[in-house]
This record gives structure tokens, sequence and C-alpha cells, in this order.
């Protein structure tokens, strides 16, 4: 019995250690209280949704992690302004995912419509399409709501539309949209305002966050995984896979190729012919418009076919296979965007209805808001700023931050408040005139201060 009870020891120690060092099971955003907010068009006044955003809950076996969620995220959802009747609703999904990763092994595994993989928030991971596709028969699109169905059904389609060029009105300021209530990303979830060419106006009205900023200077936080279990990181990462070359932006090594018309797939080979290209279907509003160069991705800082490579990062210091949300040097989001066209690794993970295994809740170590703000990363950026200034804590807060713009003489010009399970906090400098700045970030108890310039 003594000795029974030894190994029972044992495993629980083993189980508690395995928690605490693993990242797939400690990464995620967990919230048992905040609810999220939604936008209707024409309005910029928040509309409350009464369903809670991030994670509920986090559980795991020795094979695999299970991640309870509404799908909700803590910045605001909305509007869709394509038409899309939808918004983001309630998922009550579970998420499991392998905590052993393996690479495939053979034929690598394609992408599908729906979901890939779930970032850290709950919230789901969509790959490039949007399920449209061209019908060479008709000359026209076909699959997705409204049009007819595709002959031989969309994997029989040559021409397959890309969701992040022609569904760019319908997303809302962080880059997502819903999908029947599905609320998803297709691509790096950091919002539009914040890159550096501003391709969408919608939050100009309808402000919200985004999952994390870009900022050139550090490594791009862990921000997801994908359903084979691999980690998603933001847009920048050590140049070399070994840690080592400085922080570089991790390029895609897919670029559009230099057709005048489509009749060909990127293999080269003849097929049935899709759109003219031409102002209305441009390069890059299908995937086949693009092609992978494998001597590209032999660079250091070039991705591979599945918009990956396997490097150290920060959470993973003995290495591992990473994919990337890409953007190019605009910061734009770059085709295949997260994951694609196909998996690295064998996709063990879906969406479940039930844990059918015995599982331990995994509950993460809670510090008091002070000292998790003495101990946090705290971004300023840009610095100068002349439009907008993004505050950023490395880490989500378990309580709400509260943060101030002061001008010199202490008078406060502006407040704002970043909610607990988040991490970005916004100012809007277009009023604010030029000359040095103080940003106070505090929890009612503890407060920090950070400079910043504003140039006019």
């Amino acid at each position: 019995m003594k000795n029974n009870l030894m190994v029972l020891g044992l495993v629980i120690m083993a189980n508690a250690l395995m928690a605490q060092s693993n990242p797939a099971i400690t990464s995620w955003l967990q919230n048992t209280t905040q609810t999220g907010n939604y936008y209707k068009s024409g309005s910029s006044v928040l509309v409350p949704n009464n369903i809670l955003v991030n994670c509920q809950s986090v559980d795991y076996s020795n094979t695999s992690v299970y991640v309870t969620t509404k799908g909700i995220p803590a910045y605001p959802t909305g509007p869709f302004l394509d038409g899309n009747p939808s918004i983001a609703q309630n998922q009550n999904a579970i998420f499991k995912l392998p905590l052993n990763p393996q690479k495939k092994t053979g034929t690598p595994t394609n992408t599908t419509g729906g979901n890939i993989g779930i970032f850290i928030n709950g919230v789901a991971l969509f790959d490039y399409r949007d399920g449209v596709a061209w019908n060479s028969t008709t000359n026209s699109p076909c699959g997705g709501p409204g049009n007819a169905p595709c002959p031989g059904g969309m994997n029989g389609s040559n021409w397959n539309r890309d969701a992040i060029v022609a569904e760019r009105k319908g997303f809302d300021c962080a880059k997502g949209h819903p999908a029947m209530g599905n609320y998803h990303h297709h691509q790096n979830p950091s919002a539009f305002k914040l890159d550096l060419n501003v391709v969408s106006d919608i939050c100009n009205l309808y402000d919200a966050d985004g999952l994390y900023v870009i900022d050139s200077t550090k490594h791009s936080p862990l921000i997801g995984y994908a359903y084979d279990g691999f980690p998603i990181y933001g847009a920048y990462a050590f140049k070399n896979t070994d840690g080592s070359g400085g922080i570089a932006r991790m390029k895609s090594s897919y670029t559009l190729r230099a057709i005048t018309e489509r009749t060909t797939s990127p293999t080269g080979a003849t097929v049935s012919s899709g759109p003219p290209v031409n102002a209305s279907y441009p390069l890059g509003y299908y995937r086949e418009d693009y092609q992978y160069n494998a001597t590209t991705a032999a660079t250091p800082d070039y991705l591979d076919e599945h918009n990956g490579r396997f490097c150290i990062t920060p959470e993973y210091p003995s290495g591992i296979y990473c994919y990337f949300a890409t953007v190019d040097d605009k910061w734009n989001s770059a085709y295949p965007y997260v994951v694609g066209p196909t998996f690295y690794g064998a996709v063990n993970g879906s969406k479940v209805q039930s844990i059918a295994e015995a599982v331990t809740n995994y509950k993460p170590t809670t510090a008091t808001s002070d000292e998790t703000l003495i101990k946090a990363n705290i971004t300023i950026l840009p610095n100068p700023a002349s439009d907008i200034v993004a505050i950023q804590i490395d880490k989500a807060m378990q309580s709400d931050v509260y943060i101030e713009l002061h001008d010199v003489s202490g008078k406060t010009i502006m407040t704002k408040q970043i909610n607990q399970g988040t991490t970005i906090g916004y100012f809007d400098l277009q009023a604010v005139y030029a000359g040095n700045y103080i940003i106070t970030l505090s929890d009612g108890r503890q407060s920090i201060s950070k400079h910043v310039t504003v140039v006019k």
C-alpha cells in the first residue's frame, strides 16, 4: 500500500510539474467574470453581449489539453460591413489539443475550411479561405452563402478565394469576423489601425484592440496553437533558429505569380480557367495566385511551406516547430497568414463535445496585481507617436489596469482601461498637441509611469 501511495504521489507531482512548465497548458487567458461587447453598424457605442470572454477552463491529461471557451474575445467585435448578418455568438466550445505534437510523416494534411486552431483568448483560427471558389463552366463564383454549389465540391475547384483580400470590408477593427456566429481570425490578430500601412478605416468609428501589438524590437508573444498542437507566434522572432541574430520579421516564402491570366496552377499545369486578372479580381484574390519558393525558405528568417520553422523561442528554449502570423514590411497580413495550406504536424486536435478522460484542472498562479505590474514588461509604441499610441503589457493582467495620459504639469488629458485578461490599451492623439507626456498605469494601489513624446 505504501509503495502504491508513493507511486500515486509521484504521478501527481509529475502532472503538476508538467502544468507549470508546458506552455500549451499555461498560456491560455482565463476569465470567469468579465463579459464582452460589440458594435452595431452606425454607432460607436459599445453594446454588452453578456458572454464571458477569453477561456473559462483549462484541463489536461498526460497527452491532451482541453480548453473550454465561449469563443468571445475581450476586445470589442463588429460591426461587419459586408452584409454579414451575424454577430459573435456563444460557442460553448471545448478544444482538444495534443500536448506532445509530432511531425506528420508522408503527405502533409491540408488545412480545411472552419476551425484549424485556437488563439490563447479562446477565439477560433481559420485558414486563408472564405468558402467561395470559381466555377469555370458558368464563369461565376460558387460555394459560400448566396452562390451556387461548386461542381465536384470545393475540393474540386482550381481557384479558391482568399478571405483576407475578398472579405476585408467584413472584418472588424481587430481583423476578425463571424461565420454563423463563430467569431474567428484568418490572419494576424492585431488591430488594423496599428499597421504601418492602414488598409481599412473600420477602426475610425468602431475602435478595438486585437490580441497583441506588433513590436519589431521584441520576440512576438505566443498567440495560439494549431490543431496539430504546434504553437503560433506573432510576426517577429529571433532571426536565427538557434535564438541568435537579433529580432527579425518572419517572412512568408510564398510570392504572387507573374501571371496575366488564370489558366495554370502554381505548379505550371494547365487547369480550368479562372476569372480574369483585373481590378475586380486582382492578383492575390485567389490562393492559387501564389507559389512557394523553396530557395527562399532556406534563408534564416523565411518560413517553410507550412508557414513555420523549427526554432528556439522564449517559451520553448529547447526549440519546437512554430507557426508565425506573417505580415509584410508594412505589417499588412501576408499569405498564408498563419497556417497553411498544409499542416506541419499530425492533426490530432479538434472541437469535442465533452472531456472523455481523467484530467487535472489548471488554475493560473495569481499574484497580487501590484506585483504583476512591477514584474510586467510595459511597452509604449510608437514612441515618438503622432496619431495613436499603444500601451502593451507583456502578460494578461488578473485585474483591470487603468491608464492615464498626463501633460508635464500633471493635468489628466485622457483616461482608458486595460481590461482583465487583455494586454493592450490605446490613446488617440489626433487632438493632442506636440510635446512630452506621461502615461500612468495603475490598479488603484500601485502606479507605474512611462514617458511618451507626441510629434505633429
